[in-house]
């Protein structure tokens, strides 16, 4: 069974950068495509970023673009969120989670099937 674990979130300055890791155990990565999602109290979950299987393919929600990387490293089973100048609307869980392809809709929520539990990102001055 697929597990997927979020790591590296935290309180930040607006501005400042964080990295967040993705790490899966009980199955490889390297045939899924990853997705990042976030979801920030009363609001709806948003498709923040996605990588292909290959990591050929990434896609990033408009509000994200030239400041959110996503990468992966298949050897180490993980896939990377690269968040620079934060700003406190980036104020979220975020979480992962995994699919067959991020080809078609993928910053859509409802074509993953296996979910992390999340990590708390706070952008506060």
């Amino acid at each position: 069974q697929l597990r997927l674990v979020e790591s590296g979130g935290g309180l930040v300055q607006p501005g400042e950068s964080l990295r967040l890791s993705c790490r899966a155990s009980g199955s490889t990565l390297d045939s899924l495509a990853i997705g990042w999602f976030r979801q920030a109290p009363g609001k709806e979950r948003e498709g923040v970023s996605c990588i292909s299987s290959s990591g050929v393919v990434t896609k990033y929600a408009d509000s994200v673009k030239g400041r959110f990387t996503i990468s992966r490293d298949n050897t180490k089973n993980t896939v990377y969120l690269q968040m620079n100048s934060l700003k406190p609307e980036d104020t979220s869980i975020y979480y992962c989670a995994a699919a067959t392809t991020c080809l078609y809709r993928g910053l859509s929520s409802d074509r993953y099937d296996y979910w992390g539990q999340g990590t708390q990102v706070t952008v506060s001055s």
